[in-house]
């Protein structure tokens, strides 16, 4: 069984043959959550397969938002990408070191800004460095080109959306977190968040749709049938959520490769939900 979609990964052979290939842009998608203590732009001047540029959600987002990584305005995004060298007619390729989650948020960003010919490295940097594929720590240097981004508004959802969701059911609600999280036995590893989960939703651990020897995205009919034994039906849009819109970004990815309609990404998720006072929450399976 092959991918539904299968533009949306490219493998570490495709990469290596590719590299100096003038219409392919790298893209190191890195992240780590604070209490992880690791700093990925460090670590990508230490080591990044040759040619990336280093793509910071933290940066490169709506820095005015309390909330993490909030997606920024189109102006902002077209500013920051267009630094990069990352510009319209370019084939964009992220990796990430985790991996897949910061690489698969990056993804949905470049897409909900518009930009449809982007793609993850499947397996990410430890693939590729399993393989003894190439790293260096020299800089790429900065090219300038020019890059259009306009908002598709299918992909992004707002806490308001998200109440809308849960009183006419139109769209399915993802949960990406693990299943303690959205039971609210365990606790958020933000401070100050509600434990549960929105009412209605489906659980969908983002792990459990990845090999956990490879890092790899699932074969395809292992991922239908994970996502079918969610509960979700993948004739039905979905809205993602998890805990500030990176791992929910891992179920876009699934479901595009599905064959499913495109997710879109509830972007203040658990970390705006479960912050506040006045957002139903309930707890249990």
């Amino acid at each position: 069984m092959d991918y539904a979609r299968p533009d949306a990964l490219v493998s570490t052979e495709w990469l290596a043959a590719r590299l100096n290939a003038p219409d392919v842009r790298i893209v190191d998608g890195s992240f780590y959550l604070p209490a992880q203590k690791r700093n990925p732009k460090a670590e990508f001047v230490e080591q990044h397969i040759p040619g990336a540029v280093f793509f910071d959600i933290d940066e490169i987002a709506d820095t005015e938002n309390p909330l993490p990584h909030m997606l920024p305005s189109p102006e902002k995004f077209s500013s920051r990408v267009r630094k990069l060298g990352l510009g319209d007619g370019s084939k964009i390729v992220i990796y990430d070191t985790t991996p897949m989650t910061g690489a698969c948020r990056v993804w949905w960003m470049f897409r909900a800004m518009g930009y449809k010919d982007v793609s993850i490295l499947n397996g990410g940097l430890p693939k590729w460095l399993a393989e003894g594929r190439p790293v260096t720590d020299d800089p790429t240097p900065p090219r300038d080109r020019h890059f259009t981004a306009r908002l598709d508004n299918t992909l992004v959802r707002s806490i308001d959306d998200v109440r809308n969701l849960i009183e006419t059911k139109r769209e399915q609600i993802v949960d990406a977190r693990a299943a303690g999280r959205f039971r609210g036995e365990t606790p958020e590893p933000r401070a100050g968040l509600r434990g549960g989960h929105m009412p209605g939703a489906f659980n969908l651990p983002y792990n459990e749709l990845l090999d956990p020897d490879t890092g790899t995205v699932l074969p395809a009919d292992k991922l239908v049938a994970r996502i079918a034994a969610s509960g979700i039906d993948p004739a039905k849009k979905v809205t993602a959520s998890c805990g500030s819109g990176v791992t929910a970004c891992v179920i876009g990815l699934a479901l595009y490769l599905t064959g499913s309609p495109e997710a879109a990404i509830y972007d203040g998720s658990w970390t705006e939900w479960g912050g506040r006072a006045d957002t139903p929450i309930v707890t249990g399976a």
